[in-house]
């Protein structure tokens, strides 16, 4: 099953020191050995600090943002590795980066964990170099391009809003406010594509919108058992046929995968609304939540990447 037990959010040098110190300690100290004095800089105290947590509220991730505009010190615990946090530890620092109105990020990948930072954008601009006896390669991300370009200029966000239901009614209104505040890009994972919330009138207008919101609009779709979808005529599947480049749906087939209960839908202004048993409509979420949102985005990415086309789907063109 996908572990979704830990939590990411934003950390002090000063509130948590020891956290913080106690899995640098651990990964950099004594799983890689560098030694003290590389490790510890100046820079600690006047950086950003972001930490992951696991369900005992114990330190398992680390990441900072430094004034010179370098993310740096990531850090995930080698039991944890593998399970998205060092993903989602990556979303909640390009997030405060982004609300910082910084231009670019750079950071020193060390060559193994260069396809991690790609999958953010970041691209080499640096030859292999060593750096603490490891090589490291220097990687660069333009966030202004990307904010002016590809997710193009967001209005001011407004004050968070908590959304919660415990019936269809109330589960209709919460997707309808996640939609209504999509800019161009939707994530779904759903077990059978609920036709309760999503083969509903406004619910397909909505989603057809965010599809024809331009050139950078993208809905991705992870539906466990697309039969029953299929064989009621489910209108959401109509319209990924009509817009294929836009819309599009994959079937997890990873065991771990196909075990995962729940459900969610994440948009592009960092909310969400998730479902614990993806078969009943009870549900709890935000129109803001950076930290809940980096973390399932990156479950989802990682499913994703795992998932293809159901024979059933493939025969429809996905």
């Amino acid at each position: 099953m996908i572990p979704e037990d830990f939590s990411v959010e934003p950390a002090s040098w000063q509130g948590d020191l020891d956290a913080l110190r106690e899995v640098r300690e651990r990964v950099f100290l004594l799983e890689q050995k560098i030694p003290p004095d590389e490790e510890w800089d100046a820079l600690d105290e006047k950086s950003r600090h972001v930490i992951a947590r696991d369900p005992d509220g114990r330190p398992i991730g680390t990441g900072r943002l430094t004034p010179d505009h370098h993310i740096g010190r990531m850090a995930v615990l080698a039991e944890w590795r593998g399970r998205g946090v060092g993903a989602a530890i990556m979303q909640v620092l390009l997030e405060q980066a982004r609300a910082l109105r910084w231009p670019t990020l750079e950071l020193h990948a060390q060559t193994h964990a260069i396809a991690f930072y790609a999958k953010f954008g970041f691209v080499v601009c640096s030859e292999e170099f060593l750096e603490c006896e490891i090589p490291h390669r220097t990687m660069r991300l333009e966030l202004g391009a990307d904010d002016a370009v590809v997710r193009a200029p967001l209005p001011p966000k407004p004050q968070a809003q908590v959304l919660t239901a415990s019936d269809r009614e109330q589960a209709l209104a919460a997707v309808s406010s996640l939609l209504s505040d999509a800019s161009h890009e939707l994530a779904i994972y759903t077990r059978d594509l609920d036709a309760a919330l999503f083969d509903v009138p406004a619910t397909l207008e909505a989603i057809k919108r965010i599809a024809l919101s331009g050139r950078h609009a993208r809905i991705r779709i992870l539906l466990h058992d697309p039969r029953k979808p299929l064989a009621d005529g489910h209108r959401l599947i109509a319209l990924a046929q009509r817009l294929p480049s836009v819309i599009a749906l994959r079937t997890p087939v990873d065991e771990r995968d196909l075990q995962y209960p729940s459900a969610f839908l994440l948009n592009d202004r960092r909310g969400y609304l998730f479902r614990v048993l993806g078969s009943r409509l009870e549900a709890e979420g935000s129109t803001y939540e950076p930290g809940r949102h980096a973390q399932l985005r990156a479950l989802f990415d990682q499913v994703w990447e795992r998932a293809t086309p159901s024979e059933e789907l493939r025969q429809l063109g996905f």
